[in-house]
This record gives C-alpha cells, structure tokens and sequence, in this order.
C-alpha cells in the first residue's frame, strides 16, 4: 500500500485539481478488513475522493487496478463499488447505460465481472471448458461489443433476447498438437465473449432450465465464478454462429453462466495470404 500511496503523490502531484493537502492520508477511514498484518493499518487510507481522482487521471487502468484489489480488501471493497463501474462507463458507456436499465428502471451490475469481461480474454486451459485447447488468457487493449452480433448466437426462439458479443481473438495456431487435438479441426482457434441484458428473464434462461441441460461438473464463470452450461450440450447453437464467426461449422462451443456472462471458442478457417491480398486491393 505504501507504493501505492507513493504512486498516488507523484501522479497527483502534477495535477491543478488536486491540493497538496488532499494527498494526506484520512485519519477517520475504516482499518483495514483484510488482515491485521497489511500496510494499509500502518499507513492508512486514503480519502475515496482522491482515489477516485487518482483512477480517473489514469484512465481507470484495469491493471492497476485488479492488482491493487489483490493487496487490500478494503481498497478491494471499493473497487467493486466505484472504480470497476467507471471502467464500464470509460471501456463500453452503450453497453454500460443498457445493461442497467430495464424500461425505467435501473437495476444493479456486477460492475467487477462485467470490466474483467470488457477488458480480458480468458483464452483457455488445456484440461479446462475447451478440452484440448491451450492458450493463455490476456488484457485486451481494445474490444468492441455489438448487440446486432449477438443475434447470431441465439437460438430461432430467443431473438428477442438482447445479447453483446464482443469481436473474435484470434490466437495464431502456432503447429503444436495443442491447437487440433479431438474435438477441433486444425487452425487457429477464436475465442469470444458476451453478456446478456436481464439473464434472468431471458427466453435462452428458460429453454435451458425446460430442457434440463446440467451444470459443467468442475468449472465455473471465469469472471464471477457462478456455475455454466454449455450451449453446445443443450443443443442450442444456431448455424449463424459459425457464419458469423467465420469458422468451421462443428468447430464452436459456448457456455453462459447464470449471471448470464457468455464464453466461447471456435476453430477459425485460415487466412491465405494470397487471400488477404486481394481484399486488401
């Protein structure tokens, strides 16, 4: 917690809307909840005013961040309720504004999973959802999610349902046995992501809950650990999906979670060069 105060001097030192005076760290603030051992009990917290401030002049850095989060339950706390939200707003402000309204109401956002969602590509574990699949996850520096997209995703009946889906990422297919083992063609794989609006109310909820598809027996949500079901199990993905993807037709697989959070992977058809070439000119 001490480089963090010590980041937060220099960064807002530099700064005409912050006083010199504002940098002290607050006396009054709650001790720290995590244990009794962390620094933030020697040297305190500070002010959530200038916390915000500091986040906001560095552009609500999601790194920075997760990391801190990591450190302090206190400051993990307050991330959740303030910080994770204005990463949405700053990452996806449509997406944002509509996930949390429902006609005139505003309902509440799991803001923490939704901007680990905006901002990471979980890629994949070799004994993980996508078996056989090895890749690492990473930040994605820009990521766009499309409402218009998730239509492709959804089952004939369920059109109705509102779904952003975010571009695929591509992972280059690199010759190793990883990358095109049982169950996926060879070729580079795609991973995507997406979340519902009002999951709970959705028609693809209902259809899961009547066909009675099961829970995946060991994983859980990589971005708020609740349990998943597989689309692809439930029978229920469209053929648009892989159209949509541009990827082999029994190469896509999906799992939403109950907090309605969408992961997939897909084989993706090889770009020829040649190809590439001549949609360039």
């Amino acid at each position: 917690m001490g480089l963090l105060l010590l980041m937060m001097r220099i960064d807002l030192r530099n700064s005409s809307w912050v006083e010199t005076e504002e940098m002290k760290t607050s006396k009054q603030c709650r001790s720290c909840i995590r244990s009794a051992s962390c620094q933030c009990t020697k040297f305190g917290h500070l002010d959530e005013d200038v916390l915000f401030l500091m986040f906001q002049n560095l552009n609500w850095n999601p790194k920075l961040i997760a990391t801190m989060s990591c450190v302090c339950k206190w400051f993990n706390e307050f991330s959740k309720r303030v910080l994770w939200k204005e990463v949405c707003r700053a990452r996806a402000p449509r997406v944002a504004r509509d996930l949390q309204s429902r006609g005139s109401q505003t309902i509440d956002v799991e803001w923490r999973a939704l901007g680990k969602l905006l901002v990471y590509c979980t890629g994949s574990s070799k004994d993980g959802l996508f078996k056989g699949v090895e890749t690492p996850g990473h930040f994605v520096h820009k990521s766009r999610f499309i409402k218009a997209s998730g239509k492709y995703f959804l089952p004939p009946k369920c059109k109705t349902d509102v779904l952003y889906v975010s571009r695929t990422c591509r992972h280059l297919d690199d010759g190793t046995e990883e990358m095109g083992t049982i169950g996926w063609d060879p070729g580079d794989m795609g991973f995507f992501r997406g979340v519902f609006k009002s999951f709970s109310t959705s028609k693809v909820r209902k259809m899961l809950i009547e066909k009675g598809a099961p829970f995946h027996p060991t994983e859980v949500c990589p971005y708020c650990e609740a349990k998943l079901w597989s689309i692809g199990e439930a029978e229920m993905i469209p053929e648009t999906a892989s159209i949509s993807l541009d990827a082999h037709e029994h190469g896509v697989e999906y799992y939403v979670c109950l907090n309605g959070h969408m992961i997939g992977a897909c084989t993706l058809w090889y770009i020829l060069e040649s190809e590439s070439e001549y949609e360039y000119d």
